[in-house]
């Protein structure tokens, strides 16, 4: 036994700490869809950090349950516990303050200038994503009177986050199913926080 655990105790370590950090610290995720681009493409990999504080801008991963079904979703937390959160012609203020959103840039150009239908129009069909799905997509993006509405199509509209809970919303405003549809999202029901891109390899890179 002491010639074979010389031998071979490291690694069995190695393996055991590899298993339990995967049980309580961390996990993979598929992106599953196109709610969150262009910041994260469907399919990429993702490495989940289960016990993280959460920060307004964090990409999360949280339970939503629509129509009596539960699902993983990736979506960024836009509202904290506690904030009034507004927005007005794609400009977006939290407890009366500007609050920038870079990640939205490109998207927003492509639907002023007209070019994001035709991004819509390229997505490649999948066993997710139908035809109908992706002619859809396009007559949301040719008939959407800014980037960010509401669920009834609104450019102006305000929330107020309850006390221990959270707004998410899908970086891709304009089709993503989110806070605004659903409501806001417990601590519990939010299952970590997403760190790091592991896949594509030439996309590998730590989510800021």
């Amino acid at each position: 036994m002491k010639t074979f655990l010389k031998a071979w105790g490291v690694t069995i370590a190695i393996i055991l700490a590899i298993i339990l950090s995967y049980f309580f610290l961390w996990s993979p995720v598929i992106v599953d869809g196109h709610s969150m681009d262009p910041t994260l493409a469907d399919k990429e990999r993702l490495v989940l950090i289960k016990p993280a504080s959460i920060h307004r801008g964090d990409i999360v991963v949280a339970k939503e349950t629509n129509g009596g079904q539960t699902k993983d979703i990736v979506k960024r937390v836009v509202g904290v516990p506690g904030d009034m959160i507004r927005f007005d012609h794609d400009k977006l203020t939290i407890n009366g303050t500007a609050t920038d959103e870079p990640y939205l840039a490109n998207f927003v150009k492509q639907r002023q200038t007209g070019q994001l239908e035709k991004t819509y129009g390229a997505y490649p069909l999948t066993n997710s994503l139908t035809a109908n799905d992706r002619d859809f997509f396009v007559q949301l993006a040719q008939n959407s009177k800014a980037f960010t509405t509401d669920s009834i199509g609104q450019t102006t509209f305000q929330y107020y986050v309850p006390n221990g809970e959270y707004y998410l919303m899908g970086d891709n405003r304009i089709i993503s199913q989110d806070s605004r549809a659903v409501g806001t999202f417990k601590r519990s029901d939010i299952m970590g926080v997403v760190k790091f891109r592991f896949w594509p390899l030439n996309k590998i890179s730590f989510i800021n």
